[in-house]
């Protein structure tokens, strides 16, 4: 395509599964005469293809329709969710978990529903996730089957020397013959080989960007090497004819069309998506924490194989081996927990929650996420790549400023005109003369609303155009003009267009004369109410002026043209255009010649007007236009040196270090580019490190859309196409909008960071209870169901109600974070492993003290009646069944009561319930308290305190309610092993749970005065 499209012989990828030879000719049918086409394409233009040789060629290039590719299967999907570190750790802890739990059966021990809660709750969180997962990509590839439906469904064709309306469009092959009216939906790339009215205008600004429906010609052009909007004699499939009607030659189909181009293009895209620089940091954490999981349960292991596995020294060699199966599985299913309690296993379903509720805020500032990883990805966006039209401009002219001629031909009145949008009642004209509207400002209004063919209508809280931007502003200017005297139309007030149907009536048109290239010019033939015909006239002022001989004045009347009012004239647009101001100018005449008594298409003058050489086509913005905008709108200072910095598509592609210009500082201009050309810019970027967001409307944006990060589409004048390659929809159209998005991802990522930091905190804790535990040698403190719980629902609220902390206030005067930024720094990890080691103290410690303390802190723990031991009886209870003498006194928790006289050492399995009740509800405690620590990362709970997050307190009573709901449900206490707690232990968890604030408002004060120093030195070095 960077060639002018010359790759259109290129392999359509798919096409051979129907048998077909899939290349089709591929030669510049833009730089060839209509005669050179015909018979490259071995066809005649009276004739057209024999139905034969047409059914030879559709065999041999395939029909004319997009690839559909084949989605992948569901058990692909599905296999796809598990390709996940973290995922694969806990389906493994899972299937462990499991087949432990129907030894145990078999082996006569634990069964039941308490047995298998622990593998089955796994399996379960493993299965939600990989349903979302399914259900989410299968829905993302939409923006293809969009493209399909912007495909014509029939043509009307030239076989067999007749022509057959309604043939499918499916069917055409390179070489038919194909006539095209005002309406059609083009059906393929084709030559335009003959005009059969005056002009031929199409809308093409899906395909190319331009603001405007353009004008097309049958002559060749005489570049081969040209850009699509350079095709002046090609029409494209999936643009539209908005006005005249010819007869083309196909040239292209399917796959070899510009649009086949697009769509192969998206289909690139969606293969080259990468994961969002969120899911990589957590794929990292996820490796990492895989090292570290094996470590510990290796140093785990080491510490305890003396318990399942002894021998004797004989000779100086082991001998005698000794090996317990029993204690071998025990210290397992240790591993197994400290995998359960390494592993986040809320942490999908936190940040899913976070991400959905900031999509619900995001909606509410009018930025429609489809996919939710966007909204974490704006956060560190640090490209924005937009397209300009209906983007940065919003697609809608208006009038701006009117230019009239005063009282003598060397004076001009100038009249600021306010609103930028269609709507009629958006601004006024200052200084206008609102009860005295002069001859030559009538003349003007009547020009602007009687010689246009726009229309405007008002839909969904915005006004609508329909013609074209430039018609449909003058439309508005008209009505902000008002009429003569102030008079107002008695006209159904509903009609938006009351002063322009006004003028329409005053003067009726009889006759168009439609554009035309050399005049650039549009004339309509109007009969007046005193029953003359009049000219009017609007087009390229230049143009305009060559033409006209006289000026009218500001009473009316009528003088010859000097040198001096043309120069004055020409200064006054040559300034205007300086400022990016699209410029038209108004004529009319009055004699006529032989169109003076014409009134319809009976009369003999009838026949000049069909003559080709009467009109003219817009050209599209070119570089200059871009230029000035970017300039007014910010991008480039107003005298700044743009020459290095503004290319048009073509140009950029011929560098040699495209790189080295992507790296420039400030903003870059890239001008007619086409879709490859965007899609190449986003590359290079995205291979430079940079987190890319794109922006655009169109079709032709589509593939640069759907590579990028985070693809950014126009909810109103966003084409389907555009909108389902996208990840967020801007609902207003408002490029604005996109930097409260972007601020809102950022807090978003912050709040994120929050709650990922407080739950690995959270699980550093549990690892390091479960070490400990093993590496003391006391009994099992946690058991992985317990973990689970705690992981899975205590933890949940209170890290999803940090996703509700309130932005901090500076966040958009920050730099936008790197894509490789720690998402743990060392000092982080350092506090959390502090944290980490008091969480494993404390739960161990209570335990301990249970057993080995009647009270503590001056707490009374014995009044429940159990059995004091020492703490090295605890640490080698394993031994317990050689103690001689050993006996337990029954003791109560709650309503029940637990004797041991049987089997007294079971006094430390059994009868450790009250023990370990005590630890998991440490164990809650300190992580609510922790919550609390996570609300800031560094500010003090003094200043940030716990009420600034009203959502945080909430969640906290959530999580202990359902803390108390497990403890005091006898059914729920069974199937986690608790019993119910007195009013004193109670005490005691709360006691030994309340340090972990201190703790972290210590090393908070810590880190604020190590980041002080450092921004401290910072400082000095940049003062040197």
């Amino acid at each position: 395509m960077g060639k002018g499209g010359q790759d259109e012989g290129r392999r359509r990828d798919g096409s051979a599964s129907s048998g077909a030879d899939p290349a089709q000719p591929a030669f510049p049918a833009w730089a060839r005469t209509p005669s050179e086409c015909l018979a490259e394409l071995g066809v005649s233009a009276d004739r057209g293809l024999s139905s034969e040789e047409a059914a030879a060629r559709l065999q041999r290039y395939g029909p004319n329709e997009l690839e559909r590719h084949a989605p992948p299967s569901v058990w692909k999907l599905v296999l796809e969710q598990f390709d996940d570190t973290l995922v694969r750790i806990l389906l493994l802890a899972a299937a462990v978990s499991f087949v432990l739990a129907l030894y145990d059966g078999a082996e006569g021990g634990e069964v039941g529903v308490t047995a298998f809660v622990e593998p089955l709750v796994i399996f379960l969180i493993l299965i939600v996730n990989a349903v979302v997962g399914v259900w989410q990509e299968s829905n993302a590839e939409k923006a293809l089957e969009a493209l399909v439906e912007i495909q014509s469904e029939h043509a009307t064709v030239k076989r067999d020397g007749r022509w057959s309306h309604g043939l499918p469009a499916r069917d055409l092959v390179p070489g038919d013959i194909v006539e095209l009216r005002v309406g059609d939906k083009v059906p393929a790339d084709m030559r335009v080989l003959q005009l059969i009215s005056s002009t031929l205008r199409v809308e093409q600004g899906s395909l190319t960007g331009e603001t405007a429906s353009v004008n097309k010609t049958s002559h060749k052009i005489e570049l081969e090497d040209t850009d699509i909007q350079g095709k002046e004699c090609m029409v494209f499939a999936g643009t539209t004819v908005v006005n005249g009607s010819a007869v083309c030659v196909v040239t292209g189909t399917g796959m070899a069309t510009e649009i086949g181009k697009i769509h192969a293009q998206i289909q690139e895209a969606s293969q080259e998506e990468d994961d969002t620089p969120l899911k990589k940091k957590l794929n990292e954490f996820g490796e990492a924490l895989t090292a570290i999981i094996g470590v510990i349960c290796a140093l785990v292991w080491l510490i305890n194989v003396k318990y399942f596995l002894s021998w004797e020294y004989v000779d100086g060699w082991p001998r005698n081996f000794k090996f317990s199966f029993e204690k071998c599985t025990y210290y397992f299913e240790i591993a197994v927990a400290l995998a359960v309690a390494a592993i986040p296993e809320g942490l999908p379903a936190v940040i899913t929650t976070c991400l959905a509720l900031g999509t619900r805020k995001m909606a509410q500032k009018n930025a429609l996420v489809r996919k939710l990883p966007s909204v974490e990805t704006l956060g560190c966006t640090t490209v924005i790549c937009s397209d300009k039209t209906g983007t940065l401009t919003t697609n809608q002219m208006s009038a701006v400023k009117l230019v009239a001629i005063g009282r003598w031909p060397d004076t001009l009145r100038t009249f600021k005109v306010d609103g930028t949008t269609y709507d009629p009642t958006d601004g006024k004209i200052h200084d206008w003369p609102s009860l005295s509207m002069d001859e030559n400002l009538q003349m003007i209004a009547k020009i602007a609303a009687v010689c246009n063919d726009a229309s405007i209508a008002h839909s969904e809280h915005q006004y609508v155009a329909t013609g074209m931007p430039t018609e449909a502003a003058l439309k508005v200017l008209v009505e902000k003009m008002g009429l003569p005297g102030g008079y107002t139309p008695s006209l159904d007030s509903s009609d938006l267009l009351r002063c322009c149907q006004w003028w329409s009536n005053a003067a009726k048109r009889v006759a168009t004369l439609e554009f035309d290239r050399t005049r650039k010019s549009m004339g309509v033939i109007v009969k007046e109410d005193s029953g003359k015909n009049l000219l009017l006239v609007k087009g390229a002022v230049e143009n305009l002026l060559e033409r006209c001989g006289y000026i009218q004045l500001l009473d009316g009347s009528v003088v010859l043209l000097d040198d001096g009012a043309k120069a004055l004239i020409l200064s006054t647009l040559s300034d205007m255009s300086a400022g990016a101001l699209r410029c038209l100018g108004f004529a009319y005449k009055e004699d006529l010649a032989e169109f003076a008594t014409y009134d319809g298409e009976e009369h003999a003058a009838h026949k000049y007007l069909l003559d080709p050489s009467y009109y003219y086509s817009i050209e599209s913005d070119n570089k200059e236009t871009a230029e000035a905008i970017c300039r007014e709108i910010g991008v480039f200072g107003p005298d700044e040196d743009i020459s290095s910095k503004s290319f048009t598509g073509k140009e950029f592609m011929a560098l040699s270090d495209k790189k080295k210009l992507l790296r420039q500082q400030g903003g870059l201009l890239f001008s007619r580019a086409e879709p490859k050309h965007k899609q190449e810019i986003v590359r290079l970027l995205k291979e430079d490190g940079e987190v890319v967001a794109m922006t655009g409307d169109g079709v032709n944006d589509a593939p640069a859309l759907k590579l990028a990060d985070i693809g950014v589409a126009m909810g109103i004048t966003g084409t389907e196409v555009a909108k389902e390659a996208s990840d967020m929809v801007l609902a207003d159209d408002n490029f604005s909008t996109i930097v409260a998005a972007v601020g809102e991802g950022r807090s978003i990522y912050n709040n994120m960071k929050a709650f990922i930091r407080y739950m690995i905190s959270s699980n550093i804790g549990e690892v390091a209870s479960i070490f400990l535990t093993s590496a003391l040698g006391i009994p099992e403190g946690l058991i992985p169901v317990q973990l689970l719980w705690v992981n899975l629902v205590t933890d949940g609220p209170p890290a999803t109600a940090l996703g509700f902390n309130p932005p901090d206030k500076d966040i958009m005067k920050k730099p936008p974070r790197r894509s490789d930024d720690s998402l743990i720094t060392p000092w982080i990890l350092f506090r959390y492993m502090v944290i980490g080691l008091y969480v494993g103290v404390a739960t161990v410690g209570i335990f301990i003290i249970w057993y080995t303390h009647g009270s503590f802190l001056g707490i009374d723990l014995a009044s429940d009646g159990h059995t004091l031991v020492s703490y090295s009886q605890l640490s080698n209870w394993g031994q317990c069944s050689t103690w001689e003498g050993f006996k337990v006194s029954p003791f109560t928790a709650g309503a029940s009561t637990f004797s041991f006289d049987a089997n007294p050492c079971d006094y430390f399995q059994g009868g450790k319930i009250k023990a370990t009740t005590l630890s998991l509800s440490v164990l809650v405690a300190i992580e609510m308290f922790n919550s609390l620590n996570a609300l800031s990362e560094d500010g003090s709970l003094l200043s940030m305190p716990p009420w600034v997050n009203p959502w945080l307190l909430l969640a906290m009573s959530v999580s202990f309610g359902l803390h108390f709901l497990i403890l005091y449900v006898p059914f729920l206490a069974q199937v986690f092993g608790i019993v119910p707690l007195s009013f004193n232990e109670w005490l005691l968890v709360i006691a030994v749970a309340f340090p972990v604030v201190l703790i972290d408002e210590v090393l908070k004060f810590v880190g604020r005065c190590l980041t002080a120093r450092a921004r401290k030195q910072s400082g000095k070095r940049k003062v040197e």
